[in-house]
């Protein structure tokens, strides 16, 4: 028996060794070279379920964020909470640009519109993703802008200078109407800070002209499931908006966080665009907290794509825990 068992051991060990229909050893791919790798990333857009609301996430592109722009920390305190999430800042911290767009049913709505060309080559893909996720520019009736920040702004034109939405209204928060469109504010601004007004006048004025840019109370009502919730320091206007569709809720919070890594631990660290850090911190905190309790989604404009997830309290600071990729689902 023991005999017998070892034949046939020997008879499978030999047959695996032998070439097939004269394949050498290393199989199939011996004959020939792999193809080449594609080297492009899918298309930046992430759909979520929110009620009767479709939340599409529109990756516009990155930034490196130099480490030296949060202020209230020590470096060597910031470079192990990035560190800790195993980020690369040699050369700054790759930071996502996303804006959002929102199908209501009745109204397709843009919330910031992307950087277009103002800040390089590495973004200005929110047109690009719209029309990838099975849109059109055209389609957009509202844009909603968290701020005037190029960053925010400059997609609302395409490259030959003519309004990227021309059937949509473009809404703003007086505060940064008064702030960035003043220039008499640009004038006394200091010399590098000049170009962000430029932008910001250059890229509303074909809506201006159109009639279609329009400003807003912290009070107003702008649109049916739509809230405004100020959240200013970042800029003066700074706006977030809160959707609402059935009872599920999501904050578009604009830049309320920069570096994930960072301020969900330590909200009191601001940034050096920040036009006021003070009232920014406040501002961060006070929906950081309310965020919490009451369950909200959130959609960020700076956080690791697609930017959308919710956030816990923990015994130090809070945490974000970003949305699970999956088919869209009733929102519960």
């Amino acid at each position: 028996m023991a005999r017998a068992a070892a034949s046939i051991a020997l008879g499978v060990a030999l047959f695996a060794a032998a070439p097939l229909s004269g394949v050498p050893l290393g199989g199939a791919s011996a004959l020939a070279a792999p193809p080449a790798q594609i080297k492009t990333q899918v298309p930046g857009y992430y759909r979520l379920g929110l009620g009767s609301f479709e939340v599409t996430a529109l990756y516009d592109g990155f930034v490196d964020l130099h480490v030296g722009l949060l202020k209230g920390m020590g470096v060597e305190q910031i470079q192990s909470l990035l560190a800790r999430m195993f980020l690369e800042h040699t050369e700054g911290v790759q930071t996502a640009v996303n804006a959002y767009l929102v199908h209501t049913g009745e109204r397709l709505i843009l919330v910031d519109a992307g950087s277009a060309a103002c800040f390089g080559p590495t973004l200005g893909q929110v047109v690009a993703n719209i029309r990838a996720a099975g849109y059109a520019p055209e389609a957009v009736d509202t844009v909603l802008l968290t701020h005037l920040h190029p960053d925010h702004v400059c997609g609302l034109l395409s490259a030959d200078g003519s309004v990227a939405f021309p059937n949509a209204t473009v809404w703003a928060a007086q505060e940064d109407v008064d702030y960035w469109l003043s220039e008499a504010i640009a004038e006394a601004a200091p010399e590098g800070n000049r170009p962000f007004f430029t932008m910001a006048r250059q890229a509303v004025e074909p809506y201006q002209a159109a009639g279609r840019f329009r400003s807003f109370g912290r009070n107003d009502a702008l649109l049916p499931g739509v809230t405004v919730i100020p959240t200013p320091g970042h800029t003066p206007g700074h706006t977030s908006y809160l959707f609402d569709s059935g009872g599920q809720k999501l904050l578009v919070w604009g830049d309320v966080v920069h570096s994930h890594s960072v301020q969900f631990r330590h909200p009191e660290v601001a940034l050096e665009f920040d036009t006021d850090q003070d009232a920014a911190i406040t501002a961060r905190r006070a929906v950081f907290a309310r965020a919490v309790e009451e369950g909200w989604r959130i959609a960020g404009a700076h956080l690791p794509f697609p930017g959308l997830g919710r956030m816990r309290a923990e015994a130090e600071g809070f945490a974000w825990v970003p949305v699970e990729f999956g088919p869209i689902r009733d929102s519960r």
